[in-house]
């Protein structure tokens, strides 16, 4: 027999998640999407100073290898956010690649994201000066008609904390 679940059992981020699912669009698993592609991260503390000489927050994407969400937020929102000059990268949550902290210290994408705490994905970070965090994060899949809408509010949030 099998056991049914009451969505209020369940952590709210997994309500959340479960609630894009349902809201998100049949076609972002299966159209191909391109191969819209983000920098890997290597050094936070040098993508920062990038970011802070153009006035700009540095938006850091964690993504999942396979990820469907991650390849449509990734294509369809951040992808042309760096195309328009904005610094973004991009760290793998179970990468084992080296990156150097806002701090200068070295470890891995993996390591990062979870000091982060982080366990959704996508989740798109906006940082600034001292490596602090300068807007709300962006996390999961969101409603997908609000999503670049939300995007976009961080982005002029985090601009505003320069």
């Amino acid at each position: 027999m099998l056991k049914t679940m009451h969505l209020l059992a369940l952590p709210r981020r997994d309500v959340l998640r479960l609630a894009a699912l349902a809201a998100w669009p049949a076609w972002a698993g299966s159209q191909s999407l391109g191969s819209a592609v983000l920098p890997a991260a290597h050094s936070l503390r040098d993508e920062l100073a990038v970011a802070l000489k153009k006035k700009q927050p540095l938006v850091v994407m964690v993504s999942l290898e396979g990820c469907p969400y991650c390849r449509v937020a990734r294509q369809s929102y951040l992808s042309p956010l760096q195309k328009n000059g904005a610094e973004i990268v991009q760290l793998d949550m179970n990468s084992s690649q080296p990156v150097q902290e806002f701090s200068g210290r070295w470890t891995t994408h993996g390591q990062l994201i979870r000091q982060w705490q982080i366990s959704v994905t996508p989740t798109v970070l906006f940082f600034g000066p001292g490596g602090k965090e300068v807007a709300e994060r962006l996390e999961g899949a969101s409603l997908p008609d609000f999503y670049g809408a939300y995007l976009e509010q961080r982005l002029e949030k985090g601009r505003l904390a320069l």
